[in-house]
């Protein structure tokens, strides 16, 4: 759609425009002389990016950005910017608006994005009911409605901004997710969004997807322009389910990743079982395939394209059960095997760097009971595609005890001192047990001295 800079400048310009400061006036002028409306004079030229969604259910949907199609091949986090562009990856999505605006050496989140032709999902975090927010109380209400305007106006200029991000999983990680109270001023807010930037589709996050959901933003929130969905083990299925419950609009999968904590299996003292990073770059790289299918990259005639691209999760660290869990980067830095299947999975062809792969590893205490001060000899064989020589960094820690739901912080356990012995540069240690009964987690870290490495950890536990 052509917005209303675009208009005065076809009426106005044909190759002359003048100075700043004249401008405002003689778009007044030429408008008073010609009768158009008000609402096509403006002060300055938008010179921002201009965002579509072009298309329909039947016929299939697409991006467009300044007037090309454009797949989303993004993360989620504002880590290093310069190695997400080498790897292919083309946007980011930001959860707060606080994320965008502290600038690194003078300059903010969304100038750097633009300095490496990345486009960015600018996130505007709406209140959660969970957190004590109440969709019943107009003070709150008004406060955040004021909260949305002043972000949009802030930034909506950017040549950076490719997406509102307007809340995340706002209707709760658990029930049904179809509170009308909640959906309504989503819906508002979406509207709102759209009256202050024509230029930029209003996204919308959720947790996972079902009817009741989907029939309820249906129903209270027809300002939304595209669904973005948060999952993990059903990822690659987002779009086979959004066709069965009926949902007629874009959609975009905003998170996603390895199986979370809350779907995998656990010992018998309930600490959740992390995938290798192994099968963790599997996984990245299937579900990353999968879901593209579904876009204009990957549509079919047979099959007319419904998802806008995606966002993978995360690109940086956290702890979330633990430390390294959801991590794309290790908590110092280095790029994963992770990072190296998103590459795959984005451009067709890996690295020139490749991250070391864990081929097999002989760690005893994993998943078993133990007794306090046993030791135990553990071995890990880790293969690295260039032949560098990898170095090697094992950690006891305690098991989380401070778990939350829907990604809320956590506390980083502690790391229990003087466990490891006898570690050696092949992948050998010897691990003293703790003296301190409970759940405990062995971690190996692994370094190809070139930017690369992994991490796997192993769940155990010291009896009484």
């Amino acid at each position: 759609m052509r917005n209303s800079t675009d208009a005065r400048r076809s009426i106005l310009c044909r190759g002359w425009w003048p100075r700043p400061a004249a401008r405002w006036a003689v778009a007044w002028l030429a408008a008073t002389a010609i009768g158009l409306p008000a609402s096509l004079v403006a002060a300055e030229p938008h010179h921002g990016s201009v965002v579509t969604v072009e298309g329909n259910s039947e016929t299939g949907f697409r991006l467009l950005r300044n007037g090309e199609p454009f797949v989303i091949h993004g993360v989620g986090g504002t880590a290093d910017l310069e190695l997400l562009a080498a790897c292919g990856g083309n946007a980011v999505r930001t959860w707060h608006l606080a994320s965008v605006e502290p600038p690194v050496k003078g300059k903010s989140f969304l100038d750097r994005a633009q300095e490496h032709g990345l486009a960015v999902t600018v996130g505007i975090w709406l209140g959660h009911e969970r957190h004590g927010f109440r969709y019943d109380d107009p003070e709150q209400v008004e406060r955040q409605r004021a909260m949305v305007e002043a972000a949009v106006r802030k930034v909506k200029d950017h040549p950076a901004v490719l997406i509102w991000g307007l809340g995340n999983e706002m209707e709760g990680p658990s029930g049904t997710g179809d509170s009308a109270l909640v959906w309504r001023e989503v819906g508002h807010l979406a509207a709102l969004i759209k009256r202050l930037d024509p230029n930029h589709p209003v996204m919308t996050v959720v947790a996972n997807v079902n009817p009741a959901k989907l029939a309820a933003i249906t129903a209270h929130a027809p300002a939304i322009d595209i669904l973005g969905v948060n999952a993990y083990a059903g990822a690659a299925g987002i779009g086979a389910a959004l066709r069965d419950h009926g949902w007629q609009k874009p959609y975009c999968v905003t998170e996603y990743g390895p199986p979370g904590p809350w779907e995998v299996p656990e010992t018998d003292w309930q600490a959740p079982i992390e995938p290798s990073s192994r099968a963790k770059a599997a996984i990245y790289n299937a579900s990353t395939k999968a879901i593209l299918a579904d876009t204009a990259r990957g549509g079919s005639a047979d099959r007319p394209p419904r998802c806008l691209g995606c966002f993978a999760f995360l690109w940086g660290a956290k702890q979330e059960a633990t430390a390294t869990w959801f991590g794309m980067l290790l908590p110092s830095g280095e790029k994963t095997l992770v990072v190296d299947a998103m590459t795959d999975a984005w451009t067709g062809r890996w690295p020139a760097n490749r991250a070391p792969v864990l081929r097999q590893h002989d760690v005893p205490l994993a998943g078993r009971r133990l007794e306090p001060g046993q030791t135990v000899a553990v071995e890990v064989t880790y293969k690295d595609p260039e032949g560098d020589q990898l170095t090697y960094e094992w950690e006891v820690v305690k098991e989380s005890t401070d778990r939350r739901e829907g990604g809320d912080a956590e506390a980083r356990p502690d790391s229990v001192p003087g466990c490891i012995s006898e570690a050696d540069d092949e992948g050998r240690a010897t691990v003293t047990l703790p003296a301190t009964p409970g759940g405990y987690r062995l971690f190996v870290t692994v370094r190809d001295g070139h930017g690369s490495g992994c991490s796997d950890n192993w769940p155990f536990f010291v009896n009484p």
